[in-house]
Formats: C-alpha cells, sequence, structure tokens
C-alpha cells in the first residue's frame, strides 16, 4: 500500500480524494433527500402476504395475482413519522406493478392511499457511480472528458428538446441537425483533443451520418413509407414523420461516430509508428478494419434497436396477434432506423479511409 501512494503524484491522490469525498457525500444526500421531494415518500418497514389468486384472461394465459399488506413509515411532508397502512395488489407477471418488501420507499400517489412508483433515486446514483468510476479507472483523463462530454450532450439534448417543445414553429429536424453537430464536435475534441485524427472523425462522422439520412429520406419518399407504422406514436401531437427522422439522424450519430474515430485513430495509429509506410498500404490496412466492423457494427445497431421492442412482441403473441402484424406493428421503425445506421455504418467506412489519408498526405509533405 505504501509503496502504490508513494507511485501516485500529488495530482492524483487529490482527485482520488476528491471524488470518494464526492461519491459519499452524494450518497448521504441521496439516502435523506425526502423532504426535497413534493410527492409522499413511505419507507416500506413491514410486509404480509394476505391471499393469492390464480386468474385466466379469455386467452387462457394464467397468472396469480398476490394481495400484500403493507405498513410503511413516511418519510416527508406534514405526516412525517406517521405510521400508514396499505395495500398492494400485483401479478407474479409483475408487468406493470411492484412486488414490495420491508426497506423499499414508494411514492404515494395523489389520493394518499395506493402506490404511483418506487424511489429509485439510490439504485440510479449507484450505477452512476459505478460508471464514472471504470470510466476513470480505465480511460484516467480521457475516461474524466468522456464522461464530462457525456453529461455536456445530455445537456444539450435537453436543452434542444425544451426549444423545441416552447416553439412549436420550429422544426425539430433543423434543431436535431443543429444538436448532433455539436455533439459531434464537443464529444470527439473533448475524448481525443485537438489533432488531425479528431478532425479526420468529425469531418467524416457529419458527412457519413448526414449522408445516411440523405438517402433514407430519398428510400422512403420513392418507397412513399410503405410498411412503416407510426402507431406507437400517435399520442403525440407533432408530425409523427418528422419525429421519426429526427430520432433517425440522432440515431444513427452514434453508430457513425464510432466507426469514424475506430478507423482513424487506426490509420493515423500506424502511421505515426512508422511515417514510411505507404499510402497503399495504409488504405489496405484500412479497408481491413473497416471490413471486420462492418457486419459486428450493423449487428449491434439491429439488436439495440430491436431489443426495446422484446416486451412488445411478447404481449402481442400472447394475445395472439398475427405474426406479420405483430412485427409489423412492432418492428417496422425499428428496423428502419437499423436499416439506417447500417447505410451510415458502410458510408463511413471508405470516408474515414480517404479523409485520413488527405490529411497523412499533408503531414508527409511537410516532414519532406
Amino acid at each position: 500500500m505504501y509503496t502504490w501512494l508513494k507511485k501516485r503524484t500529488k495530482t492524483q491522490l487529490i482527485t482520488v480524494c476528491l471524488l470518494l469525498i464526492s461519491c459519499i457525500a452524494s450518497l448521504i444526500f441521496v439516502y435523506h433527500n425526502h423532504d426535497f421531494y413534493d410527492r409522499t415518500i413511505v419507507k416500506v418497514t413491514d410486509v404480509t402476504e394476505s391471499s393469492q389468486e390464480e386468474t385466466t384472461d379469455e386467452y387462457d394465459n394464467k397468472d396469480i395475482r398476490v394481495t400484500q399488506q403493507i405498513t410503511g413509515e413516511i418519510r416527508n411532508g406534514e405526516e412525517k413519522g406517521e405510521t400508514i397502512e396499505l395495500t398492494n395488489t400485483y401479478s407474479e407477471s409483475l408487468g406493470i406493478e411492484y412486488q414490495l418488501s420491508a426497506g423499499t420507499e414508494i411514492f404515494l400517489a395523489n389520493d394518499g392511499s395506493s402506490i404511483s412508483d418506487i424511489k429509485r433515486d439510490k439504485y440510479l446514483l449507484w450505477a452512476a457511480w459505478a460508471f464514472l468510476l471504470i470510466l476513470l479507472a480505465v480511460g484516467k483523463s480521457r475516461g474524466a472528458l468522456s464522461a464530462i462530454s457525456l453529461a455536456v450532450n445530455a445537456i444539450i439534448l435537453s436543452v434542444s428538446l425544451d426549444i423545441y417543445l416552447q416553439n412549436g414553429n420550429l422544426s425539430l429536424f433543423v434543431i436535431s441537425g443543429i444538436s448532433i453537430v455539436i455533439f459531434t464536435i464537443l464529444s470527439l475534441l473533448m475524448a481525443t483533443g485537438f489533432n488531425e485524427k479528431t478532425y479526420t472523425a468529425i469531418i467524416t462522422t457529419l458527412i457519413g451520418t448526414f449522408l445516411s439520412l440523405l438517402i433514407t429520406y430519398i428510400a422512403l419518399r420513392v418507397t412513399g413509407e410503405q410498411g412503416l407504422r407510426y402507431e406507437e406514436m400517435s399520442f403525440l401531437t407533432r408530425n409523427p414523420y418528422t419525429v421519426f427522422m429526427a430520432g433517425l439522424l440522432i440515431g444513427s450519430l452514434g453508430a457513425v461516430m464510432d466507426v469514424a474515430i475506430t478507423l482513424s485513430a487506426s490509420i493515423f495509429e500506424m502511421f505515426e509508428k512508422n511515417q514510411h509506410t505507404s499510402i497503399a498500404t495504409l488504405k489496405k490496412a484500412g479497408f481491413e478494419v473497416g471490413k471486420d466492423i462492418m457486419g459486428t457494427m450493423t449487428n449491434i445497431l439491429f439488436f439495440v434497436y430491436i431489443s426495446g421492442s422484446i416486451p412488445m412482441l411478447l404481449l402481442y403473441l400472447k394475445n395472439e396477434s398475427p405474426l406479420g402484424f405483430t412485427l409489423t406493428m412492432n418492428l417496422s421503425l425499428e428496423l428502419a432506423r437499423a436499416l439506417a445506421g447500417g447505410i451510415g455504418i458502410v458510408i463511413t467506412i471508405p470516408l474515414a479511409i480517404y479523409i485520413s489519408i488527405f490529411f497523412i498526405k499533408r503531414k508527409q509533405a511537410s516532414l519532406s
């Protein structure tokens, strides 16, 4: 332990101490922040199961309804410290209800006698700190910049959506376009610094993202958007097509950016290791790397988009909806998003290679 401490710099030790203090302080706060909530919070102190009832619906789906008698302590508001008795009913499938246990903190509904939600902020904070600490341990200063860029991007997205909601006359597509330009520049500059590799990734990401969207737009116009079901957006008071296209733009960005920085970093790393490497060799190596990551990245996009639809697919199929109708209703938009992202990935590979080579040729010319 002493040897490890000797190897650490003063700045590193200060940083570690500040992180530990921040982590402990934030956890203490989130475990005692009940008075900052407007909704009534109850901590469950005792749970008794009073009954179980087997149920069968019209499609012969069987489930068990369980009734719990809950004793809890009110943690905020004028009745803070008082004991309350509640009844909680849930199905063992736990589709939309909660199985409560002692120690769980819940929010009461406005009627004061039913449960509206579970207080999850402490669990979210634990997950956030685990993510941040792992990121810092692996990436160190780059990890810290990545975390900061993630926070900044979240703020930018929140502000952009807020601007759109407050100004319905503005185009969501234009706002999203401006946002992704800011996302791309800030994220890559903070993650990899000011250098040719970063400039290559920025240019490649922006061109690749907008080209993929252009191709998708043309395909949708030519086909008349046949097969796309916007029913899942039926609750919106905005044009679902515009919302869908804005989502495509932002959704494609992540995959395109990943491919762009991977290829540009690989090619520039090869050049830095041996500045006499020929352009033909760099180009060939770039395409080999691109072939390797193209399939995996496309599969990642597919699984990411499709995974969110699994609960609805199961629900439709469990209720004996026709397979074709189920897939069309739940997967048409997700598959379109995955295909648009896949197009962006394929376009980005040659873009990243040739733009990297352009900057490398400039560098070679300055060295000669």
